[in-house]
Formats: structure tokens, sequence, C-alpha cells
């Protein structure tokens, strides 16, 4: 039974990377299409990238991220709790993606499994220990803060650049962003593989362990790669229904603005992994930063109906994961 459980989470945690790469690829590509910095094949084909080697990077801040959220139980209790959380998590993201909502797919996975391990504390089984102070710093904290932090820099940020093209004519400033914005496509894609390669990793890290097939500690090579490649491979499917919504729905940026976004964007997932150890999210702070940069223009560029149903979906996410979770939890609970 160990064995068939162990297979079934690392099954799952191939999709939840995969669903990962496809949902999150919004972040990187969708206003380098909109403005016609990159072509949507190219840069899917660039976000992809750059997206297996942050993975491959992430692979340094894995063993710090580990410790410092929760112990999963060991033998099956811990198999299931890992995998009632990555089933509650993927279907979660599969709904909002087909309801075309950017959203975290580090709080969902994070949520569902504070919901599991409800369900288990609940029927007399080992909860994961810590999950009740992870939750709070890592999902509900960063919910409130981090995009306000960022709408804020990236409403701030435009001045700096709209006053040093002053001078500039406007199709040479388009032309300059656009180029910009071919890099910051491809670090918002590096810092989105450095910051979410972890999560995939340290999952499938938790399920050897609990199944006693490698020692605390030790990062197989093979998982760094299985995480990447599929990080990679869900990327380059482009996710376009929440490419659409971020590039079109939400907000009208121009190229400068758009570029801004993006570096700023990406300079807060670089914070986040290396400089403070913790897991932003991608999809929060890159959507923050444009609604910011958008809101500092002489016009009304933001979709006021759209922002707030995604404002909604991710105050849901916590509280349908953990609900989530719980019953996935109890309903595998059998094969305890």
């Amino acid at each position: 039974m160990i064995a068939f459980l162990l297979g079934a989470v690392i099954v799952t945690a191939a999709t939840f990377a995969f669903l990962n790469g496809f949902r999150d690829a919004s972040a990187a590509v969708a206003l380098s299409v909109r403005t016609r910095a990159l072509t949507p094949s190219i840069a899917v084909l660039l976000a992809s990238l750059f997206n297996c080697l942050g993975a491959v990077a992430s692979v340094a801040l894995t063993a710090a991220f580990a410790d410092k959220i929760f112990m999963v139980p060991t033998g099956r209790i811990g198999l299931i709790l890992l995998l009632a959380a990555l089933i509650s998590s993927c279907l979660w993201g599969i709904y909002l993606w087909w309801r075309g909502f950017p959203s975290s797919s580090t709080h969902a996975l994070i949520s569902s499994l504070g919901g599991a391990s409800l369900g288990s504390a609940v029927i007399g089984y080992a909860p994961v220990d810590g999950i009740n102070t992870t939750m709070f710093t890592l999902v509900l904290l960063p919910l409130l803060i981090s995009p306000l932090v960022a709408f804020v820099l990236g409403f701030a940020a435009v001045y700096p650049s709209s006053w040093a093209a002053r001078n500039t004519a406007p199709n040479r400033v388009n032309r300059r962003a656009r180029q910009l914005q071919s890099v910051a496509g491809a670090a918002v894609a590096f810092g989105h593989g450095l910051q979410d390669g972890q999560r995939t990793t340290a999952v499938v890290l938790f399920a050897l362990v609990a199944a006693g097939s490698i020692g605390a500690g030790e990062i197989p090579v093979w998982v760094v790669v299985f995480t990447a490649a599929l990080l990679a491979l869900g990327t380059l499917f482009g996710g376009w229904r929440i490419s659409y919504t971020l590039g079109h729905r939400l907000v009208r940026v121009d190229p400068m603005r758009g570029s801004v976004a993006q570096m700023l964007g990406a300079g807060l997932l670089f914070v986040g992994a290396i400089g403070l150890h913790m897991p932003l999210s991608t999809t929060h702070t890159v959507t923050a930063a444009i609604v910011g940069a958008g809101a500092n223009q002489r016009f009304s560029a933001t979709n006021g109906r759209v922002l707030l149903k995604i404002a909604l979906a991710w105050i849901a996410t916590p509280v349908v994961c953990v609900m989530l979770g719980a019953l996935f939890f109890l309903a595998l609970s059998p094969l305890a």
C-alpha cells in the first residue's frame, strides 16, 4: 500500500506541476503578447525555458523552504495527507483556469494541506505539524500584504520611468520598452520557476521521506529534473484563458508600463525567494504590479468588475481549498 500511495502522490504532483506552469505562464507572456513585444509562440518558448532554469536553480532553496513550513507524518497518513492536498489544489486550479481567473497555486496547495490536516485530526490521526503557523504566515499574511506592496510599487515605479522618457519620441519609447519586455518576461518566468519549483520539489521530497525511500535532507537529482520538466511542459501550453484576462480584460497598459510592471514583479519574486526565503505568489505579485502600473495613467485602464472577481477568487482560495482538502482526506482515509 505504501508503494501505491507513493506512486499516486508522484503522479498527482506531476499533474500539479504541469498545471502550475500551464496556469502561471500568463504572468510571463500576457503583457509581452498584448503589447506585441513578442509573438505568442516566442513568448511561450522563452517563458518555458526560463521557467525550467528557475526550477533547477530552486533546488538550493528547497531545503530552507521545507524546513520553514511544516512536517508531514511518516507512513500512510503522511502520503494520504499529501495526496488529498494535491488533488484539491489541482481541481481548484482547473476551475479557476476555466473561469479565466489568475490565482495562487502555492496558496491553494498549502490551504489544501491545512484542510487535510484538519480532517486527519478530526478522525484521530496525526495532523501536519506546524500547518497552523504556516497558514497564517505563508497564506493569510501574503494574501493581504504582497498584492498591496506590488500595487503601490507598480504605481510608483511609473514616475521615474516616465521622467526618464520625457524628452524621447513615443515611438522610440515604445520600441525600447518592447525590447525590455522580452527581458522582463524571461525574468518573471525565471522568478516563477525559482519560487514554484520549490513547492513541487518539497511535496515529492515529503512523500519520499514519508514512504521511507530517502532520508530527511536528501534531494535526489531526478526530483529536480522531474519538477523542472513538468513546469516547462505546462508553460508550453500557455494557459491562454488567463493570459487573455490579464492582457485584455483586466487592464490596458502601454509597453512602458508593461515592462515596469513585469520587472518589478520579477524583482519581488527574487527578493522573496532568495532574500526572505518566503513563498510569494507569482500570480498575486505580477497581477497587482500590472494593476498598479495601469492605474498610473490619465485614463481609466482597469476593469473594476474583473478586478473584483479576481480579488474574490483570491479570497475564496484558502476557504475552498481547506474544505476540499478535508473532504478528500476523509474520502481517502480508509486507505490508512
